[in-house]
């Protein structure tokens, strides 16, 4: 047992994590290993804007946790492949004999202002992101409901939960991968399948591609580079494991030291007619009632501004 006390938290259990050959997913497999699973490091090797393939990125992690006593595998197939998602859930069944735990983490990122955002901007990220999540979460479940158990953990986006600018293509993935995580969540509860999201504070390379055109957007890079990848993995572990069978179709944050849980949409605010509403009347009564409440129009950096713990 680990000083940390999650050596033997996850034995037996065996694990996909998409995007697992570096930053974020890498800690992820690396922490998943550590505490006792099996893993398959899935990885297609690409560029942040998701060109090109290299097997090496995955291969390196498993020979890390391999080097650590734990047992992994390779995989090198883009997620946004249907197919190859369900090979790659067959892959950790006939390698380790079972499937417990699947974590998105794999993406990319093409970032332009709306205007000038192209259809393939569009259609990649969504591609890699949302369909991604869903095709290797929709073989996993084929498993756990034979099984009847189940981890998946899905990366989302402050991005996407509370907005950012020139990323309109991230930001509807990611707010997609939350309404995904909740679906999965209720529609697998009776399997005893759990779904979760995380919306991750962490130094990557692809926060590295966010360009800096101001001093504020100097001071908010510095402040990423602060929060390490590795701050993010003990969540995933965490809930990962057997104790966190209760928690599912939450949106949790995890920010260097510290760990958020967030709010859903639900209604703030109501009014009726009984005589129904006319566009004068909206105007004219409703909207003035709904003016303290209306939620503002915020980035995640005008949220989140203060120094992480």
């Amino acid at each position: 047992m680990s000083d940390n006390g999650t050596a033997k938290l996850l034995d037996g259990k065996v694990a996909i994590v998409t995007g697992g050959g570096r930053g974020l997913g890498r800690d992820i497999a690396l922490q998943l290993a550590a505490a006792g699973a099996s893993v398959v490091v899935n990885d297609l090797g690409g560029a942040a804007s998701g060109e090109g393939q290299d097997a090496g990125p995955a291969t390196e992690v498993v020979r890390e946790i391999e080097a650590a006593g734990g047992k992994a595998v390779a995989n090198g197939e883009s997620v946004a492949s249907n197919k190859a998602a369900h090979e790659m859930v067959a892959q950790a069944v006939d390698t380790f004999g079972r499937l417990d735990i699947v974590v998105n983490n794999a993406g990319i990122l093409r970032d332009a202002i709306f205007h000038k955002m192209t259809e393939e901007d569009w259609d990649s990220v969504i591609s890699v992101h949302l369909k991604g999540a869903f095709n290797i979460s929709s073989a996993a479940a084929q498993v756990f409901r034979e099984q009847k158990s189940g981890r998946m953990i899905h990366m989302t986006s402050t991005s996407g939960l509370i907005g950012n600018l020139g990323q309109a293509n991230y930001s509807a993935a990611k707010l997609g991968i939350a309404a995904l995580s909740r679906s999965i969540a209720l529609d697998m509860a009776r399997y005893n399948v759990t779904s979760n999201a995380i919306g991750p504070f962490a130094w990557s390379r692809l926060i590295g591609t966010i360009p800096i055109n101001s001093e504020a957007d100097k001071v908010r890079v510095e402040r990423m580079q602060k929060m390490t990848p590795a701050k993010i993995a003990p969540l995933v572990v965490a809930l990962s494991s057997d104790e966190a069978q209760h928690i599912s179709g939450q949106i949790f944050v995890a920010r260097s030291n510290e760990v958020l849980l967030f709010n859903q949409p639900r209604p703030v605010r109501s009014m009726a007619r009984s005589e129904g509403w006319t566009p004068q009347t909206l105007i004219e009564h409703a909207f003035p009632a709904f003016e303290s409440s209306l939620t503002k129009l915020e980035r995640s950096p005008d949220v989140f501004c203060w120094d992480p713990v």
